[in-house]
């Protein structure tokens, strides 16, 4: 199976000096926005397309490192200065000829393709003339783009050494995207003898009906007539399209195009297609064809999948140690590929959860239930006078028995990390002896120490007591307000936050939780 092992970037975009390495069936980026995941996509998408027109349609004005450009444009500009940018991708070793070779930047022995841009040389003088006006100008324009192997072959849009499909549902209505799709599946489906013979027949259809429908028409004319067009720009391939249930599916609705265009490209009967580079699937996507997407995915066949995603289900459900973690403030890249397989198989199976919310977070509060995330916003306010985001702090309700599942990923990510938890009458047990394999500078566990204020709600009410006696108490008949607070958790919580807000108390545990993660 021919597949993509390492991509190396130069100047491109956000991206200074970068590399990463792929797994070669599956890769998921994760990362905020601007983080630089779609760039790698593009960078794959450029490089395997070996496309000019398409490197120039996008321009190299938004394709160079703009630091790196300002940071010429403020020295003092020698020729022999001028930044380069280069993507290299590094692939599975098949000893091709054509792609073998050490024209690349390791400097090694290994098949691989790249795309370069760098100054004219034979533009020199031009360029130096640019360079020396009082007005700072990047000459962009005396650019050249070369694609080649590392055998130093040159290469074209013809010469496929991997095939690859790119489906952005960001952009799902985008016309040029959806020709673009249509072009690229039928090149990947088509066998060539069958893209000939088509053609060629569709050709000569144009000629049938210029000749039938068109001789009454063209015979008033003198010296003029029309004709059907037949160029690079109306042909075949152009004029495809592609139909369910006799519909365009440009004209289905945006959700459904996605779902057609991403089970059309990961079909097994596809087998042609090497690499697939899927831009954030969950866009349009109701929940349940979200779940449908997934299972298309893990089923399909022998292809290099790279997917952009921010939906915690289809990173979870795809298995967290294929995810790559790119990091926004940095060129920096973290994965999950040390996670226990217990761990990975339980965010597979749990119910639909945060996970990426807490990967992409600097700093959590975990909670175990609705009742804590409902009044704990209110609860940091009250102590820090702030909201939590202005600290960076992610509030996220997970379930109890997850706490572990979530303290590995934040061991393993540096994500600092407050838990806060009912001691559930014993609080050295459960606070402190449980999780002791986690404690750390940035993982702390926080409960009441007092093993008689068992739960976040008895604490409540003891801090409380005349407030909830009051809220709570009219119309109890065999309850207590306590009992009735316990067995009635998210309700209260939310009458308390409604009606009580501004007198409530905060537990002495959790303002040490607040006061901790806030630092």
């Amino acid at each position: 199976m021919k597949h993509i092992q390492k991509i190396k970037l130069k100047n491109f975009r956000r991206f200074k000096s970068f590399e990463v390495t792929f797994d070669k069936t599956l890769n998921m980026l994760i990362g905020d926005n601007e983080a630089g995941k779609s760039s790698i996509l593009n960078a794959i998408d450029l490089v395997l397309s070996a496309s000019r027109s398409k490197t120039e349609t996008i321009g190299l004005e938004s394709l160079f490192n703009h630091e790196v450009v300002e940071e010429f444009l403020n020295s003092s500009k020698r020729y022999k200065d001028l930044p380069e940018l280069f993507i290299e991708i590094y692939l599975s070793e098949q000893n091709n000829p054509d792609l073998n070779g050490k024209n690349n930047s390791d400097n090694i022995i290994c098949d691989g393709l790249f795309m370069k841009c760098s100054p004219i040389d034979e533009l020199s003088k031009e360029i130096k003339e640019i360079l020396s006006q009082e007005e700072p100008c990047f000459p962009f324009e005396y650019y050249s783009i070369t694609f080649k192997t590392f055998s130093d072959q040159s290469v074209t849009g013809y010469s496929k050494f991997l095939k690859h499909i790119s489906i952005d549902n960001a952009h799902i209505s985008n016309e040029y995207a959806t020709r673009e799709y249509i072009k690229n599946m039928y090149s990947s489906y088509a066998l060539d003898t069958e893209k000939n013979k088509h053609k060629n027949e569709y050709r000569k259809h144009k000629e049938a009906f210029k000749r039938s429908a068109l001789t009454d028409l063209n015979s008033r004319f003198d010296g003029y007539a029309f004709g059907i067009r037949n160029n690079s720009k109306a042909n075949l391939e152009t004029d495809l399209t592609l139909t369910e249930a006799d519909i365009n599916i440009e004209n289905k609705g945006k959700g459904r195009q996605c779902f057609i265009k991403t089970e059309f490209a990961l079909n097994r009967s596809s087998g042609k297609i090497d690499v697939i580079l899927l831009e954030e699937p969950e866009n349009h996507l109701s929940h349940v064809n979200m779940k449908k997407i997934v299972g298309k995915i893990l089923d399909a066949g022998e292809k290099q999948l790279f997917i952009t995603t921010h939906n915690s289900l289809i990173s979870s459900r795809l298995d967290l140690r294929k995810a790559i973690l790119i990091n926004s403030n940095s060129t920096n890249v973290s994965r999950l590929n040390f996670l226990s397989e217990d761990t990975a198989k339980f965010f597979m199976k749990a119910p639909d959860n945060n996970v990426n919310e807490f990967i992409l977070s600097k700093k959590v509060i975990l909670v175990e239930g609705d009742a804590e995330f409902i009044l704990l916003e209110s609860f940091f306010k009250k102590v820090t006078t702030r909201d939590p985001h202005y600290f960076d702090i992610h509030i996220i309700s997970i379930g109890g028995t997850s706490f572990k599942r979530y303290l590995e990923l934040a061991k393993t990510l540096n994500v600092k990390t407050a838990v806060i938890r009912d001691n559930d009458g014993d609080y050295q047990k459960n606070c402190v002896e449980r999780y002791s394999e986690y404690a750390s500078d940035l993982i702390k566990i926080f409960g009441d120490s007092d093993n008689n204020r068992s739960t976040f709600e008895i604490c409540l009410y003891l801090e409380n007591q005349t407030l909830c006696e009051e809220l709570f108490a009219v119309s109890r008949r065999t309850l207590s307000v306590q009992d009735y607070m316990l067995h009635n958790k998210a309700d209260v919580a939310f009458d308390l936050l409604d009606k009580k807000e501004s007198s409530l108390h905060v537990p002495q545990y959790i303002k040490n939780a607040i006061e901790w993660i806030k630092q």
